[in-house]
């Protein structure tokens, strides 16, 4: 059965939950596929306080803008219900979940903690793992990429889950399911592999033989890749 992947990310109104501030927007955007689908969860929620400016200058919503929103209280069951046993892809997850699990803490005892109900993938890892020592923000992640089609004049919920996705596509680029061959999988292949008798001597293969020329160019690919991304290419680990 092929795993639930869910984009996630929020707005809140400030950088720390321990100083007490809140969440104020949560887009999820659902994959169904490797492909975005039209199943999604987003809210902007009544914070109780008030926003940072800072805080306002990065997303742009305003007090005034969550007076008649509802509380996260209000929206814990259906958001509950939206992510329960998916994986969750955040970037910079640590700070999305901590403020989640406030939210739900502060709306219920009851309420389980994400990381009891779901997978957490941080794709900021993910992506400073690919990309050592370079930047890897979201907008970044856009630029590098060529991701086009979004106004990133201001953050947004939904829409940062969306441009997730689409940077989260890149990151995993290769892959036509979210679905990974198990251990015993493997065991299994290679048992099949290791009891196959299969001669290649009847098989009429063609040598192919390259070129000084061939070589060389290949050898500047190879370098201009290892110069565009900080990462030794695969062919150099053979």
């Amino acid at each position: 059965m092929a795993k639930k992947y869910i984009i996630l990310d929020t707005e809140t109104t400030g950088l720390h939950v321990r100083e007490g501030h809140r969440i104020i927007e949560i887009g999820a955007v659902l994959l169904n596929d490797r492909q975005k689908s039209d199943d999604h969860f987003h809210t902007y929620l009544n914070p109780s306080r008030m926003i940072d400016d800072e805080a306002t200058q990065v997303h742009g919503i305003t007090n005034e803008d969550l007076n008649d929103k509802p509380l996260f209280e209000e929206i814990a069951e259906e958001f509950l219900e939206f992510v329960d046993g998916a994986t969750l892809v955040i970037h910079n997850a640590e700070f999305d979940v901590g403020f989640l699990n406030n939210e739900l803490k502060l709306a219920s005892s009851t309420f389980p903690k994400l990381e009891e109900i779901c997978t957490i993938e941080d794709s900021l890892k993910m992506a400073r793992d690919m990309f050592p020592g370079q930047r890897n923000t979201l907008d970044a992640l856009v630029t590098r990429f060529d991701i086009k089609g979004y106004d990133r004049e201001l953050h947004g919920g939904l829409k940062d889950a969306n441009i997730l996705a689409d940077v989260y596509l890149h990151l995993t680029g290769g892959q036509k399911k979210f679905e990974f061959i198990s251990h015993n999988d493997i065991q299994s292949i290679n048992n099949k592999l290791e009891n196959d008798n299969t001669s290649l001597n009847k098989f009429d293969l063609k040598k192919i033989i390259t070129n000084e020329n061939e070589l060389n160019e290949h050898e500047n690919m190879l370098s201009d890749m290892h110069e565009r991304t900080s990462v030794e290419p695969i062919w150099r680990k053979s």
